[in-house]
């Protein structure tokens, strides 16, 4: 569903083709409730809490590129149901379990940032506007501080202090680990305002660069996550040890597919110039290769320290969002994204801990 980004930009048929067929068959292998699967040949593989919004998402992108407005209609409407219901405080918000996302090795609890983002960007594309409008308002709540959380307020994912939003919260509690999509996400689809995405590129960089200054990153591309998460630290997991070292897999690995977001995030905060050398970087990166004798093996994630090719070769999401990305920095703005940034709500003013700032409600603290 991420590679549908690439796909339906390079308007070629064959690839085109193997995307609704794609689509057709997850929508033909839905769950009762609506729910779609991760693995379709298996139908007891239930429980991600991404397949669902991102399928939404590709299905909407897909209906603007080909009109046709009513493709997987039925899929849709009872995939839309599914997500009403993994919202329990009913604020849109959707709500998630540990390591169900995209990261099968990374705790996610609660409200994460990166599949409301999707939810976010569903929503706007399908034309569900009041629905969108209450998330947005949803996630720049600030994330809840101290011990105790009165009955009558609500957590989001705005930090204090902070341009970036939580990895996660959930009551009282939280993360405040930079997560590379989710932010990027923020940024495309204008739940950051321009103000704050400024912020957060730059921030972006400066902490690059430090990593860069202790060793633990060796390209000029940003990890999934940082800080990394490492052995005493109160998040890691004993699981780590073997398949999530610092700098490595969802633990700061430098992921292509991600980065081509960053890239196109890039475009669309105006950062033309830093988009051009990231993507230059990117070009460098997709070309590592594991096992396949390829001039661009596309692979899935590289380590941060050295920026040698981990995963599998040929993955089709590191392909597609390069394409995405050097579209985006060939023509200066972001197909799909660009009409939903438009359309949002300019900032307010809002009186913040004394203060009065121009931004929108919940967005304070940024640097």
């Amino acid at each position: 569903m991420i590679s549908a980004l690439g796909i339906l930009l390079s308007r070629k048929k064959k690839l085109v083709r193997s995307l609704r067929r794609a689509m057709e068959t997850v929508s033909v292998n839905q769950s009762r409730l609506g729910h779609i699967p991760s693995l379709v040949h298996d139908a007891d593989d239930r429980g991600a809490s991404d397949c669902t919004p991102l399928f939404l998402m590709a299905v909407a992108i897909f209906r603007k590129v080909t009109g046709e407005s009513n493709f997987l209609q039925e899929a849709v409407e009872k995939a839309m149901r599914w997500m009403e219901y993994q919202s329990p405080s009913d604020r849109v918000l959707a709500i998630q379990a540990p390591t169900s996302d995209w990261r099968d090795e990374q705790w996610v609890l609660g409200y994460g940032l990166y599949v409301n983002t999707v939810v976010y960007i569903y929503l706007k594309l399908l034309g569900e506007e009041a629905r969108a409008a209450k998330l947005r308002e949803a996630m720049g709540h600030f994330t809840v501080k101290g011990d105790r959380q009165n009955r009558h307020v609500h957590e989001g994912l705005v930090l204090r202090h902070k341009p970036y939003y939580a990895l996660w919260s959930y009551k009282v509690y939280r993360s405040e680990r930079f997560d590379l999509l989710g932010n990027s996400l923020a940024i495309l689809s204008g739940i950051a305002s321009p103000s704050r995405a400024n912020s957060l590129i730059a921030w972006i960089e400066a902490e690059c660069d430090a990593l860069r200054k202790n060793e633990d990153l060796s390209v000029s591309l940003p990890p999934c996550l940082f800080p990394y998460i490492r052995p005493e630290d109160p998040d890691w997991m004993p699981r780590y040890e073997r398949y999530n070292q610092p700098g490595e897999y969802h633990n700061g690995g430098i992921w292509p597919f991600i980065c081509g977001f960053y890239v196109a995030a890039l475009v669309a905060a105006g950062r033309f110039q830093l988009a051009e050398k990231k993507l230059v970087a990117l070009t460098h990166l997709v070309k590592e290769r594991r096992v396949e004798e390829v001039e661009f093996g596309f692979n899935e994630w590289c380590r941060a320290q050295d920026g040698t090719a981990q995963g599998q070769d040929w993955q089709s999401w590191s392909a597609g969002m390069y394409l995405y990305a050097a579209t985006c920095v060939e023509q200066r703005r972001t197909p799909f994204f660009d009409e939903i940034r438009s359309s949002v709500e300019s900032p307010k003013e809002l009186q913040v801990e004394g203060k009065q700032e121009d931004l929108r409600p919940g967005e304070a603290g940024t640097t």
